[in-house]
């Protein structure tokens, strides 16, 4: 019976490692009955790194943070190939979004990951939130309701679990839970008809996993963050809203919980409040050990009922089963559709005023330092994607706060090339300028002193602004792409 509550603990686990290979400890773990992991961009994560773990535990539940846009895993050396949630919203086609979801969906099914944590169903119905922003389709629940099915109905289509996040909503914080704990202040009435409904509507399209939020809701629950919360997770998410697939917590090591409890009395507390998946994103083998004879200890103790934790254990399971049933979905390449992540892309960029680039311009990047979701690594890939274009196109990193280059006559031959009485063209790149008054201050500087400035924002733009405004709505490797067509066409 104690070997058999070890290996039911180590069932509910979903951790992530260091290192572009599975370390021996985590293949020791997945031997001992560990029921996931979720890989990240520091895994490198192919193909190979999943039939390292599949060859431990074949049932294991391979997890990946694969939203497209600015979240990618697989594609975070290069940019993602579609540009994510918001720019789908922005061009509102439920079909388009659906073909961009099953091509995820096929990217994932290729490298054998049994589930998507995506898409994110936050509302961003707070134009400061520093942490979904262009994650979420929109700021309206019927628009991201029906992108939310589409979504869901694409990465499934393609054999692939997805996962409705982050539950209860993240779309109304001005704090990204990965530094603390945000609060949502509103009413019931308000989550009924704002945050709830993208979630009633996941259910109701069959997602097989729903993730919740590192989030204080104290209209549903004052006490207890929505991950920890027995009355957000059993009774509104299992009884009102009749989910009965796999609830999946947010990484327990964000600050919104770790900063109150130990990993494993997160794990236990989360069980026991109806979570079934304890998604840990970065771990050690004595770290993982002690979260597992955390959760032993508070069966022993009552805290956590065995029921409750063979409950989670099987549903897991169940995520497991339903993957394998997709396995001729999985196979099925017929319907391949490489091209639609630029078509979305290019549909979504959104242009004010006019500029045709003949010459190579100085691109200035405003570095607005992403939120801890995104991969350091990603790049705005507008440089790049210019420079394919137009190869004497120089660059200069503004870090944050910092000043701006110098914009007038004579830049060429202060960036290193051309002649001193050459003016080139100069794009200015931002992301969320509209949540940034220092980013609004060089936006406004860069005009003044150049009139024929180009400014491009990768977020949720401000008012347009410069000779050209082009938005992408979203940073992608065919974002870019999309943006300096236009400005080269």
């Amino acid at each position: 019976m104690t070997a058999d509550l070890y290996r039911l603990a180590m069932a509910v686990l979903q951790p992530g490692y260091a290192g572009t290979s599975v370390p021996d400890w985590m293949r020791g773990a997945l031997g001992q009955g560990l029921g996931g992991v979720v890989l990240f961009a520091r895994n490198a994560p192919s193909a190979q790194v999943v039939q390292q773990i599949r060859a431990e535990n074949p049932g294991a539940v391979v997890a990946v943070d694969e939203e497209g846009g600015v979240v990618t895993r697989f594609e975070v050396a290069s940019g993602s190939s579609f540009p994510g949630n918001r720019a789908l919203g922005v061009v509102d086609d439920v079909a388009l979004t659906e073909r961009v979801a099953r091509q995820i969906g096929r990217m994932l099914a290729r490298a054998d990951v049994t589930l998507d944590y995506a898409p994110a169903a936050d509302v961003n119905a707070n134009p400061a939130n520093p942490v979904i922003g262009v994650r979420s389709f929109g700021p309206t629940a019927d628009l991201v309701a029906r992108h939310t099915v589409a979504y869901v109905n694409g990465v499934q289509g393609a054999g692939v679990a997805a996962c409705a996040k982050h539950f209860p909503g993240h779309g109304d914080t001005v704090t990204d839970s990965h530094l603390e704990l945000p609060t949502v202040h509103a009413s019931r009435e308000v989550l009924d008809e704002r945050d709830l409904p993208p979630f009633r509507a996941a259910i109701s399209a069959g997602v097989r996993s729903i993730m919740c939020g590192h989030l204080l809701v104290p209209a549903l629950d004052p006490d207890l963050p929505a991950t920890l919360s027995r009355t957000i997770l059993t009774e509104l998410l299992r009884g009102e809203l009749g989910f009965d697939g796999m609830l999946v917590t947010d990484a327990i090591e964000m600050r919104a919980v770790a900063a109150r409890f130990s990993p494993g009395e997160i794990t236990a507390r989360a069980l026991a409040a109806g979570v079934d998946a304890v998604c840990v994103g970065l771990t050690t083998e004595q770290s993982l050990y002690e979260i597992r004879d955390a959760v032993v200890a508070a069966v022993r103790s009552g805290s956590l009922p065995e029921e409750r934790l063979a409950e989670a254990g099987a549903r897991v399971r169940a995520l497991a089963s339903w993957y394998d049933e997709q396995a001729a979905l999985r196979l099925d390449d017929d319907t391949d559709d490489p091209d639609v992540g630029l078509d979305a892309a290019r549909a979504a960029l959104t242009v004010t005023g006019a500029a045709t680039l003949t010459m190579g311009p100085l691109v200035v990047e405003v570095n607005t330092r992403l939120n801890q979701a995104v991969d350091p690594a990603t790049p705005a890939g507008i440089t790049a994607a210019l420079t394919a274009l137009l190869p004497d196109t120089a660059r200069v990193q503004l870090e944050p706060g910092g000043p701006l280059p110098r914009l007038g006559p004579g830049l060429a031959a202060s960036a290193g090339r051309g002649s001193g009485a050459e003016q080139r063209p100069v794009v200015l790149v931002v992301h969320d300028a509209a949540r940034h008054p220092w980013v609004q201050d060089r936006v406004a500087q860069a005009v003044k002193t150049r009139p024929d400035v180009i400014i491009v924002d990768t977020g949720i733009p401000d008012a347009p602004s410069g000779a050209a405004h082009l938005a992408t709505h979203g940073i992608s490797r065919v974002s870019a792409q999309a943006a300096a067509e236009w400005l080269t066409s």
